[in-house]
Order: structure tokens, then sequence, then C-alpha cells
């Protein structure tokens, strides 16, 4: 197997030469240089409205409309560049997706939703409250006995949710809290075989990739799902947001939401209203040659082998240190599975309870006392999983939120773990 050059991959962020600490990665990674060139040349030589007829919309369009679809298209595994959908945010698109949906949805019909950022949520029950569908949530459970907060979704427990009336079902390939990675290609075969055998009449599937997509290499087809999304912003390129839209279900569940004089098809769809900058889709072009750069072989499976990998020597000794037993007495408790392992990325959230039970803010405020590094406190989005917790939470002070990818180092973590001792003897 091909090893990430951590080194390599860091000589290609300048804002990691300053030394200081990026460990807030789940929020927004930092951007490839060759995004922003690409950003920067664009904007300068073939900054146009496109689609006229004169040279310099033209390269425009062929940049916009072909380039980057062609980019998107390897992320996801796609099939086609009719299928890639741009926006300005996954919450964006999702919503827009949702709208689209309206004329196909009727009362009555049943969403499973996971208890995960509103993002592949929200637009969700709104849908269900314009057309008079319901939802139901999949809610994640405990996997270790002496910890109530070490949750996790299991198929056995989604499946009695269906019925012959679920219509949706919308999961996070990785949660943003807890940072384990579900087996998306057995909850969908498992769904879908169960949906069959319950007499549902269509069954369709949105994956939320935003907090999958830094760590592992997505696969639509492989999976078999019908809508995906994820950010660029977190997978080192701009703020932007990639759809994936099945074809199928492109013609025959989703409508146009696009001004009603332009055509309806499949780029009048890639133009849905709120859509981004074109130099910012264009910029995402940038992010498949850094991820290619990362390994010798010149192959996105081998770059995420090698990132999952290197991620794993970042996970180990951060998740050793908080789950040592002085921490556990101490009241540290992860929020999530707390083994490290090929399924776990290196989002790692916890709070600290029990007698001597202090703020998430409190710790992360040690944090910016010592200065160059940066972690955060909160809910990030995601507050009806921590609202569902139990024992109950503050989810406004909510969890402390480690977050890092590849271009992190074990010094650094070693660094993290420092500031934590320092933060836990208060």
């Amino acid at each position: 197997m091909d090893l990430l050059d951590v080194e390599i991959a860091r000589t290609q962020f300048p804002a990691l030469k300053t030394g200081f600490i990026y460990g807030d990665n789940a929020g927004g990674s930092q951007v490839a240089v060759n995004v922003a060139d690409r950003i920067y040349e664009y904007l300068l030589n073939s900054n146009a409205q496109f689609g006229a007829d004169y040279s310099v919309s033209a390269e425009s369009t062929r940049r916009v409309m072909e380039e980057a679809p062609d980019a998107a298209i390897k992320l996801f595994n796609a099939h086609s560049p009719d299928e890639i959908v741009f926006g300005a945010s996954s919450t964006m698109n999702l919503e827009n997706l949702a709208r689209g949906l309206d004329s196909d949805i009727q009362a009555g019909d049943e969403f499973i939703l996971t208890l995960e950022h509103e993002a592949n949520v929200g637009p969700w029950k709104r849908l269900a409250a314009r057309r008079g569908a319901i939802f139901k949530y999949w809610t994640p459970t405990p996997t270790t006995p002496n910890n109530p907060y070490s949750v996790n979704y299991k198929v056995e427990e989604l499946l009695p949710l269906i019925t012959s009336k679920t219509r949706i079902l919308a999961f996070a390939a990785c949660s943003n809290i807890l940072g384990t990675i579900l087996p998306i290609k057995d909850i969908v075969h498992a769904a879908r075989n169960t949906a069959k055998e319950k007499g549902s009449k269509k069954f369709e599937v949105s994956v939320d990739c935003v907090a999958y997509a830094p760590h592992r290499l997505i696969d639509v087809r492989d999976w078999d799902v019908d809508f995906c999304v994820f950010s660029f912003y977190k997978v080192y390129g701009p703020h932007i947001s990639a759809l994936y839209v099945r074809l199928s279900s492109l013609l025959g569940s989703v409508s146009a939401i696009t001004h009603h004089f332009l055509k309806v098809d499949h780029r009048s769809y890639k133009l849905q209203p709120g859509g981004p900058g074109y130099e910012l889709v264009y910029g995402t072009t940038g992010v498949l040659p850094y991820l290619l750069s990362l390994t010798p072989s010149n192959d996105l499976k081998a770059s995420f082998n090698a990132i999952a990998a290197h991620e794993q020597k970042l996970l180990q000794p951060l998740l050793a240190f908080l789950t040592a037993p002085e921490q556990t007495e101490r009241g540290v408790r992860i929020v999530g599975e707390e083994s490290p392992g090929i399924n776990r990325v290196p989002t790692i959230s916890f709070v600290v309870v029990g007698e001597k039970a202090t703020k998430s803010s409190d710790i992360v405020k040690v944090f910016d006392k010592e200065g160059g590094i940066g972690i955060r406190f909160g809910h990030f989005y995601a507050y009806s999983l921590l609202d569902e917790l139990q024992p109950k939470i503050d989810v406004d002070d909510g969890v402390v939120r480690i977050s890092l990818v590849h271009y992190n180092t074990v010094k650094e973590v070693e660094r993290v773990v420092e500031i934590l001792r320092k933060a836990l003897a208060l």
C-alpha cells in the first residue's frame, strides 16, 4: 500500500507554514494552493457570463460546465455530468433538492432521518410539512456499557422503522460529532430489501457525505444511492458544494426549480437559484489533482487508503489519552465510539461530567489561552443528536470537538494532549 508523506502534503497548504495547529477541520479544511491558483487564473482570464457565443464566454462555459462536472464525477464515481449539481453549500443543495421533490411526495409518505447535521435533516422535515408526509428518527444507541454517550447507529434498529409507506431514507455516512463511518453499502442494501418486502412503491436514499468526504472515497454507484452531497470546502477546496442526483431520480422524481422561462433540462437544473460563483465552481477542479498527488500511484483509491492509514496514527494517541482510567475517573466521556479503527475518523468529541463536571467552553478557553491551536465547542448543527443524549447535557455548551485530517501530524496531536492535560487538571 502506498504511504502518505504528510510533510509533502503540507507543502500544498501555505497556511500550515505558520506553525498554527488546525484542529477544527470538520468545520472547514485549509485550501490547497492549486485550488487558489485556479480561482485566481479564472478570474483574471475567463471571468465572463457563460452561455454566449464570444470567445471568453465560450471558455468560461467550457470550464464551468465541462471541466468542473468531470472532476466531480470522479469524486462521486457518478455515471454522467448530468448527475452533478453545484450549490453554494450542502445545506442549500439539499434544500433545493427537497423543493424539487415537492410534486413527487404524497400525503402519508414516510421519511426516516438520522439525528445529525441539519443539512440532511431540516430540508426533509420541511418537505414533510409542506406535503403532509411523516418523518421519524433512526436514533443512535450506546456501544459501551459504561459510557451512555458512546452512541452509534445500528442497522438492526433501522429496519423495523421501514414500512410500505417509507419514501425517503436520509442519513449521514459519517457523523460530524461521533466520527464513526457507517457501513453505507450494507445499510442501503438492507433498507432497499426491507422496503421491497414491505411493499414500498418508491424508495430513495439520500446520503450526507460532508463529514465523510475528507477521509474516505465516495462511491455512489457501489452504494446504490439516489442522492449524495459533500462540501468542497471540507475537502481542501473552495466554499462550494456538489450534489449527486441519480439520473433516474432526476428524470423521474425531481422537478426543476429554475426560472420558469428556462428550458427544463439537465443543464438548467445545475443552474439552480442561489448557485455559487463560477470561479468557485472552476476552483473545484484543483481538488482532484491534489488528492491524486498524495501517492505515487496517482489513484484516488490509493490516496484515500493512505489518508485512512495516516489518520489512525492521529486518532490512536488522542483516544488513548481521553479514555485512560485517570480521564474516565475525571469524568471525560467520548461522545461516539471509544475505540480507534478503520471505521473511525479523527473527529473526536467529548464532554466532562460527574463531580468535577467542566463546561466544554471552559476546556476550549484553555486552548485559546495557550494559543497556536484552534479547536471548538458546541453542537455543530447536530443539535437534535446532542439533545437526545442521556443523561442530558447542555446542548448550547455542547461537546469539545477536535477534528483532524491527513495534513495534521503526530507531533501536533502530542501538543493537543499536552494542553488537554492542563485543561483537565483544573
